[in-house]
């Protein structure tokens, strides 16, 4: 990388429509209801059309994916069937997300392929896919290298290479791999780096594969807001809709500004929040300024309660009853997370942001805390017999109203006393009949929660209980892949459980080389058919580890694994033998290493998983092996 090379830090003021996309990517941007580029997006999205190399800095959740995507497709050769593009990720579940994405942002281009290639997967299905062409491959390192070393992916007509959360790729060890990979790639390819820190390693890949790229840096900008009282709605397993319902029935607000997206998804939840008995409506950039001004006038006057809006159309409202701020999709980045809580707590006043997030958007949600300089309290659902309670409460005080009418009831106490002499009706009845016909509208609910809501706020409250929110695994329940991410979330096991059906086996690496179980757990689950959820009881020691997997496991994948690598080092997988000098592991210590934060949620994880559930109290004696 050439020292001349430019560093790109000041966001220009522009739209979607400004930059030089095709006009098949031009119209998915409009289909998909996007507005303004974020900061990584606007920065980047020229250079990379122009064929520079770039080096992108930017923290998770800032929009990346989009930033390489829709550029490169603006340039896809839909007539080439080789692969021209080719993105390497960390882990499966991001590879898929990736590919999502391309397929998306390409929906108007006429027999486009994308294929995400990774471990755990079919071989044979991908080994076809491939036959038939893809434009763009997106994989893990491991199984990219499979298909290369099988002659199966071909990378001759190859113009551009994406690093994707390159630091991740160094700390899963995949560094060599990376090397591996470039070197079997075109000396004439485009090259785009993205990575959250720049350590030592991921620096010296883009002084060798980057041809004086340009930098581009988006420093986050942090506020705090202590008027402000902030919270997250963790919805995995609830319909989100639902789950706003139950907020607005129960929160005591004045007005609330819900932030989405995209255009139609505010005019798409107004109007079911409007057919819900809310008043509620859209605000977007699709609308006229006079509408708009309509719209922000009944808010201030008070004839309109909720606003569902995006980003760009909330920017510079100023409504001094608004007294809460939803933010129903997750922002893309920290900075839009500040903006938008900002439209509540001004002046001094006080003011409540809650989050929906679910619990793969745990990374964004730790960005977020860490951009904030503050932990966001989690917030239980409002559980039936809450909205149950609020909305009984609500009728009360409807009625003792109604009681200050004086004269105005006069004629209804005639007719209620000849209703009740004709029909013989004791007042309890009569009441309870005239209390249905005022509610037979909207019922109040019976207060139980259907069978699958009721076990998942027990398993949450069970995470909840033991300080487990799922972010203090820090960034590593997401970019370990899904299948570990559902078995991190279930509640925890009696070790002989996880155990069961399963054999033991010996792997060559251990604390000395600063690994976790997470560490083992994402390499098998990446390069391997072997599932998260069916790993059992892993067990750290100086030089080496024990690991249960299913029994059956077939030969193949089992000589497979001996040459995985984490942290450098093959895994050299075999049956364990017990030779009776077994001994309790200490806690897992590793390294401090350029990058790593203070506390990392693998590491606790991997405490948790070393000692069982338990914390032993004698000193743990040095384990040797043979």
């Amino acid at each position: 990388m050439s020292e001349n090379d430019s560093t790109v830090t000041e966001q220009p003021s522009i739209t979607f429509a400004d930059l030089p996309l095709s006009e098949a990517v031009q119209k998915a941007v409009q289909d998909v209801g996007y507005e303004t580029p974020s900061p990584i997006q606007a920065q980047s999205i020229p250079y990379i059309l122009e064929g520079r190399d770039l080096l992108g800095l930017a923290q998770t959740g800032t929009g990346k994916t989009a930033a390489f995507a829709l550029p490169l497709l603006s340039k896809i050769d839909l007539k080439q069937r080789s692969p021209q593009v080719l993105v390497l990720t960390p882990t499966r579940e991001l590879a898929i997300q990736v590919a999502e994405a391309f397929q998306t942002y390409a929906r108007n281009m006429t027999g486009f392929h994308v294929l995400p290639v990774y471990g755990g997967a079919d071989m044979r299905g991908q080994l076809r896919s491939l036959q038939r062409g893809a434009h763009v491959i997106v994989g893990t390192p491991g199984r990219v290298m499979d298909h290369l070393r099988r002659d199966s992916l071909k990378l001759d007509g190859l113009k551009a290479v994406v690093l994707d959360e390159a630091d991740e790729m160094l700390r899963m060890g995949f560094v060599d791999d990376i090397e591996w990979i470039m070197e079997q790639t075109p000396k004439e390819r485009q090259v785009a780096l993205f990575s959250a820190t720049m350590p030592r390693q991921i620096r010296k890949i883009a002084d060798t594969h980057l041809n004086n790229p340009v930098t581009v840096e988006i420093k986050a900008k942090t506020a705090t807001v202590d008027t402000i009282t902030q919270k997250v709605c963790m919805v995995s397993g609830f319909n989100k809709l639902d789950a706003l319902t139950r907020i607005l029935e129960v929160e005591a607000f004045d007005a609330m500004i819900i932030f989405v997206r995209t255009k139609t998804a505010t005019v798409e939840l107004a109007e079911k929040l409007e057919a819900r008995g809310f008043a509620a409506a859209a605000l977007n950039g699709d609308m006229s300024q006079a509408l708009r001004e309509k719209v922000v006038d009944r808010l201030k006057k008070g004839s309109l309660d909720i606003l569902i809006a995006t980003d760009v159309a909330a920017r510079g409202l100023d409504v001094e009853r608004m007294s809460h701020v939803v933010n129903y999709d997750i922002p893309y980045d920290t900075e839009a997370y500040v903006h938008r809580i900002g439209r509540t707590g001004r002046a001094g006043r006080e003011g409540v942001a809650i989050l929906f997030a679910t619990h793969r958007e745990r990374r964004m949600l730790r960005s977020i805390e860490q951009a904030t300089r503050q932990r966001i309290e989690t917030m239980n659902l409002p559980s039936m017999r809450d909205v149950r309670d609020v909305r009984i409460k609500a009728f009360k005080d409807d009625v003792l109203k109604a009681l200050d009418m004086g004269e105005q009831l006069d004629t209804f106490r005639e007719i209620v006393g000849e209703l009740a002499t004709e029909n013989d009706l004791s007042p309890e009845d009569l009441t309870a009949a005239l209390c249905f016909l005022a509610q037979k509208d909207r019922p109040f609910p019976d207060g139980k929660e259907p069978e699958r809501t009721q076990r998942e706020r027990r398993e949450r409250n069970d995470r909840n209980d033991r300080g487990d929110r799922g972010d203090r695994r820090g960034d590593r329940g997401d970019r370990r892949g899904a299948d570990r991410g559902d078995r991190a979330e279930r509640p925890r096991r009696d070790r002989r459980e996880d155990n069961e059906g399963k054999v033991r086996y010996r792997v060559s690496v251990g604390r000395d080389q600063g690994i976790t179980p997470g560490d083992l757990v994402g390499a098998i689950a990446n390069e391997s058919k072997i599932s998260g959820r069916d790993i059992g009881h892993i067990r750290l020691f100086d030089n080496c580890s024990s690991i249960y997997l299913p029994e059956g496991v077939d030969a193949s994948t089992l000589d497979n694994l001996k040459s995985i690598k984490v942290r450098n080092k093959a895994l050299e997988l075999s049956a364990w033998v017990d030779d009776g000098r077994e001994r309790d592991s200490r806690p897992p210590r590793r390294p401090r290493r350029e990058g790593d934060s203070p506390r990392r949620g693998g590491e606790q994880r991997g405490e948790r998983n070393d000692r069982g559930g338990e914390r032993r109290q004698r000193r743990p004696r040095k384990e040797t092996q043979s």
